[in-house]
């Protein structure tokens, strides 16, 4: 028996954030998936954060600094909590003893759109 797919009406609506992390020590996909986590649960509670629909669609390693690497991301998150994903990458600021700034240089409504601002 085949899955019937939902229709455009009824499926959630998500935006995707272009985000750039600065930190000190280099990552992976893996350890921003957790600093994403993490920074969400701690502001805004399981709960909430449940609602999120939260997930890292891509990952690019930039460049490195004399200070820092550079890190870009699309995460996609639901059109409902876009503020609240943003100001809880925001509040992140350490990850393994390492200072860290996560900030959001773009919202689109698809992931198409969003590649235009890495």
């Amino acid at each position: 028996m085949k899955l019937k797919v939902l229709p455009p009406t009824l499926r959630k609506n998500n935006r995707y954030l272009t985000i750039e992390i600065k930190i000190a020590s280099p990552i992976t996909k893996d350890d921003l998936v957790s600093i994403i986590w993490d920074a969400c649960i701690r502001f805004q509670g399981e709960s909430n954060t449940a609602n999120f629909n939260l997930w890292v669609m891509k990952f690019f390693e930039m460049d490195k600094n004399d200070e820092y690497y550079c890190y870009k991301a699309i995460v996609r998150c639901q059109r409902d909590f876009v503020e609240d994903v943003r100001s809880s990458f925001a509040l992140a600021n350490k990850y393994n003893n390492n200072r860290i700034a996560i900030t959001t240089i773009g919202l689109s409504g698809t992931i198409k759109a969003s590649q235009k601002y890495i």
